[in-house]
């Protein structure tokens, strides 16, 4: 029998060619559990957000609380949990006696010097460590970072004298000076720009002929944003709530604001509502900051977090 003679099937169809993609697929899905799937969050986990919020926010809520009420209800037991109908009143009369206006101003001015010198110091100084290469960088770091260790109070006496032979005793730049940039600030900023600029990109700018400040403007600010947007709200919120040297530089006439609600407490009976409706009226300026900028700084760390 001859092939020629072999029946020949025509229907038989070409078969596509296989797609090895579902294969890498399932084995990427083997070596990776849970690639490729959306998380999404069970009850317990609203309801231990929710838990968290209430426990953060009660301070704030007792505080408006307290300073809605005379001072005869906030020492009863038990205490009020509702707000009263002497806010407005109380928060006048401790406007009125700590002369909050002035510390406001001043504390605007502290924090926002401080705040703005920490960044362009602490970015500066993290860049140099991070990136430049010079004789005895890493003792210069590890001298900066020994700074920390130091307590704040050792310091007390010999800056409040230098600061009396400068002639600014009871003035802000006592306060500004000596605060200008943070240890914490500097190691913050190298830590990130370690990871976060690469060295192609400093090398590629000295190629093109650009001297370090060129560099730093050009190359380092656009990258480095992100945290320097943290630093600068976390300065500033710590500059704005610094008591402990205002208030042995400045005095009544000069204050910032916590120096200024001393003056609430100076009388022999102290009223609660009063001291609150201070605290209250010293909170509220951070508050709005972080609602009106806290939706470009928590994006700013997620555009670093992602690029890193």
């Amino acid at each position: 029998m001859t092939t020629d003679s072999l029946p020949v099937r025509t229907d038989v169809r070409p078969q596509p060619p296989k797609d090895s993609r579902p294969a890498r697929r399932s084995l990427r899905t083997r070596l990776r559990p849970g690639a490729g799937r959306q998380h999404h969050a069970g009850p317990l986990t609203y309801l231990l957000l929710t838990v968290a919020a209430l426990v953060s926010l009660f301070p704030l809520y007792w505080t408006m609380v307290a300073a809605s009420t005379d001072n005869t209800r906030v020492s009863q037991t038990p205490p009020p949990f509702l707000p009263g109908p002497h806010l407005l009143e109380n928060l006048g009369k401790a406007w009125q006696d700590a002369a909050l206006g002035k510390a406001m101003v001043n504390s605007f001015i502290v924090a926002g010097v401080i705040a703005l010198s920490t960044v362009l110091f602490a970015t500066l100084a993290g860049f140099a460590f991070a990136k430049l290469r010079f004789k005895g960088r890493n003792i210069l770091l590890m001298l900066v970072i020994g700074t920390m260790m130091v307590p704040p109070q050792l310091s007390v006496v010999p800056l409040f004298m230098m600061m009396t032979d400068l002639g600014w005793g009871q003035k802000l730049p006592a306060v500004i000076f000596p605060t200008l940039v943070s240890a914490v600030g500097v190691f913050f900023m190298r830590q990130y720009l370690s990871e976060a600029l690469p060295d192609e990109l400093v090398e590629a700018g000295r190629i093109d002929g650009a001297h370090s400040l060129r560099i730093f403007w050009s190359i380092v600010l656009p990258i480095a944003r992100p945290p320097m947007a943290v630093l600068f709200m976390i300065t500033f919120v710590h500059a704005w709530n610094d008591f402990f040297w205002p208030f042995i530089v400045l005095d009544m006439t000069n204050p910032t604001v916590p120096v200024a609600l001393t003056q609430l407490s100076a009388g022999y009976i102290r009223d609660q509502s009063l001291i609150m409706a201070g605290a209250l009226l010293g909170t509220l300026p951070l508050l709005v900051m972080f609602v009106v900028f806290g939706r470009q700084i928590v994006g700013g760390i997620m555009q670093g977090a992602v690029k890193g």
